[in-house]
């Protein structure tokens, strides 16, 4: 089974701007990203895919290995799908460019979905976290996802979900974590498919597969490090990385 990441890379994020470059400790965000992914050591190759030529150089220039987008694309997914479209691969896995903090026992069990899946009924795998506070949870900025019984995805949200009724109930939060792991066939079929309402609604694009039918396995992790969805989140990042440097 031949296995590798991808790390889609847009220059001008709409909440923060060039994040992807700006500076975290001596490398850039999206270089963090690049060589923590590399060093998990569980792939056959390592890829950016980015929509501009600064990050493209950023990335070659330090050794790595980027691809350059031949077309505008809405959603990572569709990024990496028009890479990976004539690549001889069998697992894509996703990673998102501003998640710098990955590491190999987060991704090892996203793969480890698909090496227990001798039937292929396992399509798409990404990881999930609990929320432990309830304004953590009401932050919009944050996808958060409920499962069934067998840790298979039944909605996406930036909303609150669930919700509780009855407040005596306290139900268990879990926040979508920005990295996917696709079977080759599951990630071209969602490039064709169109964007659908509630991912037009709600800006989480693996809504696209759940409304075409697909749940994804969520696998739960607690080795999530830092997002950098906002320029706050990079003060956050840089009080992590003195911990994990420490």
């Amino acid at each position: 089974m031949k296995v590798i990441a991808m790390i889609p890379a847009r220059y001008a994020a709409t909440r923060f701007p060039f994040k992807l470059m700006q500076p975290l400790g001596s490398k850039t965000v999206i270089r963090h990203t690049y060589d923590n992914t590399v060093a998990t050591d569980l792939f056959d190759d390592v890829f950016v895919v980015t929509d501009h030529k600064i990050i493209f150089d950023e990335i070659t220039a330090n050794g790595g290995k980027a691809i350059m987008s031949i077309r505008e694309h809405e959603s990572g997914s569709d990024r990496i799908a028009e890479a990976i479209a004539d690549m001889d691969v069998d697992i894509v896995l996703n990673v998102q460019g501003d998640e710098p903090f990955v590491n190999a026992h987060m991704l090892q069990k996203l793969l480890d979905v698909f090496k227990d899946d001798d039937d292929k009924k396992i399509k798409v795998a990404s990881p999930v976290k609990k929320i432990l506070n309830h304004a953590h949870a009401a932050n919009l900025n944050i996808v958060k996802v409920v499962v069934d019984k067998h840790m298979n995805s039944l909605l996406f949200s930036r909303s609150i979900i669930p919700y509780y009724r009855d407040e005596n109930i306290i139900p268990s939060y879990y926040e979508h974590v920005g990295v996917y792991a696709f079977r080759k066939e599951a990630l071209l079929l969602f490039s064709v498919w169109e964007m659908t309402p509630l991912e037009k609604a709600e800006k989480i694009e693996c809504l696209r597969y759940q409304e075409n039918g697909i749940q994804l396995r969520m696998v739960e992790t607690e080795d999530a490090g830092v997002k950098i969805d906002m320029p706050e989140d990079l003060i956050k990042a840089e009080a992590y990385l003195k911990t994990i440097m420490q």
